[in-house]
């Protein structure tokens, strides 16, 4: 296994400058797969966030006045760096947040994709003209709203930081950037390459706790527009925190409990590989978007679970850099409680739990965090196991009797992300689709993002879209012209 060199030089970004926190505090990074401290990074504070605030209003005219295709040029520029640098951004976030290498370097990829995408869009943020009376002018222009607060969690680090930062940017937005205090080594790694490459405050980056640099920056009056991505608990916070501060545009994309509905018509060897395919097994379940109710028609359920059991007994826990593994670790101990919490929650509700549940203590695995995947069965709907997202890899298994039933299963929770629907019968398959409550939905498919589909949630898993042209759209703010150049009005 390859190791990185434990670094402690890790610094910020405001204002073009590599710097450490105001008042010297940092935090450790901890790799969840061995134990071991692999470095330390700034633990900002509400100063820093200021500081980095005022940069980016510093730099937000400049940026703005910049032609689109320019701005476009030099996030191409970012783009090619990332590539430059690929495995070390991969590496690093396998280090710090115990996901499979593979998986970390797929993040990386799709992370230059999004870039170049959103560059490749530059010109789309554009107005209209309106039909008006003769002697008159209407027309509409887009502009940024200035500085742009983006907070991005621990699943994705790299992806989440350096991919989300496209759209705001190619708008004419200068962005303030707050990674996860769990995973934020390869965000400040971004910030080096970005000091090179974007002028001086068009891009900061502030480490540090969410309670504290976290807060500030959702708070702080001088940032209009906030992006998040992360729990439900959270996402409402900043609502209400944001509401206090000023009048803000915010967009969340939080969790989700997302259903998988098996009609008896599928192939169920299919569903079973997508069923451990969308449960984001191979990086824990830790993802918004994981279908972690699997609903199954009564007529298939029994020799469904007894097939999606055996296949998830033979998923392998290893330590991330193995190629053959097929699950990493937890990314901290706070998740990896909550994870078997929720064992015990399900085993306490009287659900049957087929195969794992348990933490890994093989002599390879017993320093890090690691869970074995799991499948409960017989998983009332009305369950916490059933209700409540987990963000682990935990999956529960329903029994519907017909397709009304189904659908009302899949809509009854709080959350409205992704669904998926497996059937041979067209017919079933559009009416589910019309009647599902989610942003994204899957027809004989898991997992899958196409570029330029719009990708978002709702009821409470979300506000707005991401992914395509709406979410560069989104940051912006619409202006109306009126123009008369015909026999001035007394």
């Amino acid at each position: 296994m390859t190791t990185l060199s434990t670094r402690t030089d890790y610094a910020m970004l405001i204002g073009g400058e590599l710097r450490p926190a105001s008042d010297r505090a940092v935090i450790e990074a901890t790799n969840p797969a061995t134990g071991q401290i692999i470095g330390s990074f700034p633990a900002g504070t509400r100063t820093d966030v200021d500081l980095a605030v005022t940069a980016a209003q510093r730099a937000a005219p400049g940026w703005r006045r910049a032609e689109a295709t320019q701005r476009a040029v030099l996030v191409g520029q970012l783009a090619s760096a990332i590539t430059e640098h690929a495995e070390e951004f991969a590496r690093l976030d396998t280090a710090d947040n115990g996901s499979l290498l593979r998986e970390m370097r797929r993040d990386v990829g799709a992370t230059v994709s999004w870039l170049r995408y959103f560059a490749g869009l530059a010109l789309q943020a554009r107005g209209t003209t309106l039909p008006g009376s003769p002697g008159t002018l209407t027309y509409t222009t887009r502009s940024p709203y200035g500085v742009v607060g983006r907070i991005v969690p621990f699943n994705h680090p790299f992806m989440f930081a350096a991919g989300k930062i496209a759209a705001p940017l190619i708008a004419g937005n200068t962005v303030v950037l707050k990674p996860s205090e769990h995973t934020s080594l390869s965000t400040l790694r971004l910030a080096e390459l970005a000091a090179e490459i974007l002028p001086p405050g068009v891009l900061n980056v502030v480490t540090g706790w969410g309670s504290d640099a976290g807060d500030a920056l959702v708070a702080h009056p001088g940032v209009r527009r906030l992006a998040f991505t992360g729990s439900v608990a959270t996402g409402l916070a900043i609502q209400r925190r944001a509401a206090e501060a000023a009048v803000k545009t915010v967009t969340l994309e939080l969790g989700g409990k997302n259903p998988l509905v098996v009609f008896p018509d599928a192939d169920l060897d299919v569903v079973v590989d997508a069923a451990v395919r969308g449960m984001n097994f191979t990086w824990q379940g830790q993802s918004c978007g994981s279908l972690s109710r699997v609903l199954i028609h009564t007529d298939v359920y029994d020799a469904f679970v007894e097939r999606l059991a055996e296949r998830i007994s033979a998923l392998r826990p290893g330590l991330p850099e193995d190629p053959t593994a097929d699950t990493g670790a937890i990314v901290n101990t706070q998740q990896l409680r909550k994870v078997l919490r929720y064992v015990q929650i399900g085993r306490d509700e009287g659900a049957r739990l087929c195969v794992g549940g348990e933490r890994v203590t093989d002599n390879a695995l017993a320093a890090g965090l690691f869970v074995r995947p799991t499948l409960f069965a017989d998983v009332d709907p009305g369950s916490r196991l059933a209700q409540e997202e987990i963000f682990g890899p935990v999956l529960a298994a329903l029994r519907f009797r017909d397709e009304e039933e189904a659908v009302s299963m899949a809509n009854g929770t709080r959350f409205g992300l992704t669904a998926s629907v497996f059937t041979s019968d067209l017919a079933t398959a559009h009416r589910f689709a019309e009647a599902v409550d989610a942003g994204y939905v899957w027809i004989n498919e898991v997992s899958r993002h196409i570029p330029g589909a719009p990708y978002g949630g709702v009821k409470d898993s979300g506000l707005g879209r991401e992914e395509e042209l709406d979410e560069l759209l989104s940051y912006t703010q619409i202006k109306n012209v009126h123009i008369n150049f015909g026999e001035q009005q007394a």
